[in-house]
């Protein structure tokens, strides 16, 4: 059942509730574009702060960003300020580096062999003893 009124209809009334009806919409898309205005300024200075290597000038992804910030300390297998590519270069130069003064190390100590063998083999080598 309906009142009379209602049953006839109010066209003032109805002009009101469309009209309240369309300022509602209005604010909903004005607070949902504010929304996504602080959404996307949020996300571009989260993009801002994401870390880049300091070889390459990549920025991090976001694991490698994550690990980062757990663990900021380098060592000989972890550099939180390279990439993952550049780190790897950085290991296989460390390893080379490594093995070059390994070698070295050897020529060095072959060398002062062969010096203490010529020296204990030279013709004064008869007279010790």
């Amino acid at each position: 059942m309906q009142t009379l009124t209602d049953a006839i209809g109010n066209p003032r009334k109805d002009a009101a509730h469309a009209r309240a009806r369309a300022a509602d919409k209005a604010r909903q898309a004005a607070y949902e574009a504010e929304q996504q205005r602080k959404a996307e300024q949020k996300a571009a200075e989260r993009e801002a702060e994401r870390p880049a290597c300091v070889n390459c000038e990549a920025k991090f992804p976001g694991t490698r960003w994550e690990a980062a910030r757990r663990s900021p300390e380098a060592n000989t297998h972890w550099h939180p300020t390279l990439c993952e590519e550049c780190e790897s270069h950085a290991r296989v130069a460390a390893l080379r580096a490594e093995q070059e003064e390994r070698e070295r190390r050897e020529q060095e100590e072959a060398a002062a062999a062969a010096e203490a063998a010529r020296r204990a083999s030279g013709w004064l080598a008869r007279f010790r003893s």
